[in-house]
Order: structure tokens, then C-alpha cells, then sequence
């Protein structure tokens, strides 16, 4: 265009020395007239366009009304009444305030209907409960996080649960049961020892001569006064001194096995048989299709019940068709909080701690001005106003 502008401006001026050019002063003063026209109208598009670059690059053109995809999942993601509620919700919507744009909400059932949305432009962006994940991001772009949560485990209440047989059968294979045991058999064969070789040459001792069946013999005495239930006495000054110290530590030993088994049962009938991700291996654990609680099930290769919906996960459970649900935390919290009060219990510590973001595709434009955004919020206070009113405790 430059090239162009010149070219016409050497015409112009080679026109001006021709001969007919010095004399026809008409003429001159056509060419003089466009010259400067020329030269205005081009000084004014290069304003123009200093003057507007600089902003189009700063400021996007944002598209209205976008498109937010998302899915029913208490607290972050509440019907209400024909309208949608919730954490994310009201996160959003202070979040389009602060960029100036209008938004419509696209409801799907799942995460994996979710992503695929957003990954086939059917959505701007998605909000809900959506953890950020390596593998996700390969495909999608992340907001800065809205909530730091993790995975949980949920049982059904103890109250509900049919199995005290199954809770005794099991505290005899317990952990803290077989090690009383070892330590009771090693102070019975020193006790039985001790025995034998105290009456062994006693004349009217329990005890037979030989190691065999003496020891036997002495084993069997040994035991039963552990257990406080000696049907005779040796007959050795030894014998009787380590008899009178052996009784003595037979009823500390039946106090101490019957606290520990005292507090197996207890615990067990207050959190069942499931008590941290130890515990779930062989049993059936349900959660939603395509989340990152499945994934993390898989991992430690546990049998999972795979639902569309968390609603179908709780049924799952109440039902007995699952023995436990692993979920993001604060659903299970506040489910349990609810609904679920008096029918769930929330059973260990958390099993792996995730952030949830805002997902959007990659290199979206919507990305730096929701960032912006999120951090105003968080900044003025009004996102700790909104975490208070849907996970304050008492009020939920």
C-alpha cells in the first residue's frame, strides 16, 4: 500500500514538469487537491488503527451469551424450583458480573458428557464440582482453582447394619487380637518351662519326670492358670512362687483381652467394617462413571460400581448393592449432613486431595478475564461470603 501511495506520488510530481502540466494551472490544481486528500486519508487510517490494535489485543471480544455447561451435584450444583443453585452457581454468576457478560446454563448428567461438550464447542466452559487433573489438562484449560476438596469414604450408619455375627467372626482375625495371642503362647511356653523344671524332681510333683509328655503337661497348666482357671497347684517351694506370680498375671491378661476386644467391637459397631482405603479391597465400592474417584478405585484395584449419578451411588449403598461410596468429600458432607443424616457415616481421612477449577478448551480467551475475575472475589470477600453460606457447618 506504502509502494502504491508513492508510485502515485512520483506521477503526480513528474505531471507537474511536463509542459502541458507548467501552464495548465486547472490541472495543477486537480492534482494538488487529490495529493493532499490522499495523504489525509491515509494519515487518518494509520490513527485509526494505532488508536484501536492496542485494545483489541488487551480485551477480547467476548461472545453473548456463553455457554456453561454443568451438572446437578449437591452442594456445588442444586436444583431449585426450575432454576439451578449452588456454590458453582452463585460463583458464576458474581464471576459474569465481573467480566460483563450473560450466560446460560447447559445441564448434563455426567462428567464424561460434560468434557465432551465442551471438547465439541457445544459450551463456552463448564463449572460444577470438576477436579483438575494431569490428564485433563493435556485437553482442556483450567481456571485458577474454586475449591480444594478430596476423596472421602461413606458407609452405611452401624445402626443400620445387620452383622454382628460377621463383626465377631472378624475380631478373632483381627490384627490387635492375633498379636495378644503371640504374646500369650510365648509367656506360656516360659511359664510351662519354668514349671517343668521346678516339679520335674519333686516327688509328689504335677509334673512328669520326662520332657515328654511333661511339658505337655506343664503347657496345660500353664494355660489354664492364665486363663484363672488352675485346677492344681505344684508342689515345689519354686514352683509355688512362680504359680502365685503366674495367677497374678493370668488376671491382667484376662482384663487386658477383654478391654481389646471391648474396643474392636466398639469401634466396629460404631464405623462397621470399613475404616480407611485398607479396608476396601474385596468390597464393592460405588461412585460416579468417568470421575476421578473411579480412576483412584482402579489404581488400587477395588471393585467399582459405576453409576451415571451420585443419587444412584447413595441408593447403591442404602441398598446394599454397595458397601461403601467413594466421592469428592464435601458431597458426601453435606449429603451426610442432610439426607443422609442418621442413615451414612463419613469413615476415615482423605484419601487424596484435589482441586476443582473451571474448564474451558484450550487457549479460550475466557481464561485470563476469569482469572481476573475469581481473584477480585476473593479479594473483596465475596468468595468466603459464598463459601460460608453453602459449607458453614451449622448452617448446612
Amino acid at each position: 500500500m506504502i509502494n502504491a501511495i508513492a508510485t502515485r506520488f512520483r506521477q503526480l510530481l513528474a505531471g507537474r514538469k511536463t509542459p502541458i502540466g507548467r501552464y495548465d494551472r486547472k490541472n495543477k490544481t486537480r492534482r494538488s487537491l487529490a495529493l493532499y486528500t490522499c495523504i489525509g486519508l491515509i494519515g487518518g487510517i494509520l490513527a485509526l488503527l494505532l488508536m484501536t490494535s492496542p485494545g483489541l489485543a488487551q480485551k477480547p471480544q467476548l461472545q453473548q451469551p456463553l455457554l456453561v455447561a454443568t451438572r446437578v451435584i449437591p452442594p456445588f450444583v442444586l436444583p431449585n424450583k426450575g432454576e439451578l443453585s449452588g456454590f458453582s452457581i452463585d460463583l458464576w454468576r458474581n464471576i459474569a458480573n465481573q467480566i460483563g457478560v450473560e450466560s446460560k446454563f447447559i445441564e448434563y448428567s455426567s462428567v464424561p458428557e460434560l468434557l465432551s461438550a465442551i471438547k465439541d464447542n457445544k459450551a463456552n466452559l463448564g463449572i460444577s464440582a470438576i477436579s483438575i487433573t494431569a490428564e485433563r489438562q493435556e485437553n482442556f484449560d483450567f481456571s485458577l482453582p474454586i475449591f480444594a476438596g478430596g476423596l472421602q469414604i461413606m458407609v452405611r450408619n452401624s445402626e443400620t447394619n445387620d452383622n454382628a455375627f460377621p463383626n465377631i467372626f472378624q475380631l478373632f482375625f483381627s490384627a490387635s487380637l492375633l498379636q495378644v495371642i503371640g504374646v500369650a503362647l510365648v509367656l506360656i511356653v516360659v511359664a510351662a518351662h519354668i514349671i517343668w523344671l521346678s516339679e520335674r524332681n519333686h516327688k509328689d510333683g504335677m509334673i512328669p519326670k520326662s520332657y515328654f509328655p511333661g511339658i505337655f503337661k506343664a503347657c496345660w497348666w500353664s494355660a489354664a492358670t492364665l486363663a484363672t482357671q488352675a485346677d492344681e497347684m505344684p508342689k515345689g517351694v519354686l514352683g509355688r512362687l512362680v504359680g502365685i506370680i503366674w495367677m497374678f498375671i493370668g488376671v491382667l491378661f484376662a482384663a487386658y483381652f477383654t478391654a481389646s476386644a471391648t474396643t474392636s467391637l466398639t469401634v466396629q459397631q460404631l464405623q462397621g467394617d470399613i475404616r480407611s482405603i485398607d479396608d476396601l479391597p474385596g468390597k464393592v465400592v460405588a461412585t460416579t462413571a468417568g470421575s476421578t474417584a473411579a480412576t483412584y478405585m482402579r489404581e488400587h484395584k477395588i471393585s467399582v460400581l459405576e453409576v451415571n449419578k451420585i443419587d444412584q451411588a447413595y441408593n447403591a449403598l442404602q441398598t446394599k448393592k454397595a458397601d461403601a461410596v467413594v466421592f469428592d468429600a464435601p458431597v458426601l458432607l453435606f449429603y451426610a449432613a442432610n439426607e443422609g443424616k442418621g442413615k451414612v457415616q463419613i469413615v476415615g481421612s482423605i484419601l487424596r486431595e484435589e482441586s476443582y477449577g473451571i474448564i474451558l478448551p484450550n487457549n479460550s480467551p475466557y481464561r485470563k478475564p476469569i482469572n481476573q475475575a475469581l481473584l477480585n472475589l476473593k479479594e473483596n470477600g465475596t468468595y468466603q461470603s459464598l463459601y460460608d453460606k453453602w459449607f458453614d457447618a451449622e448452617k448446612s
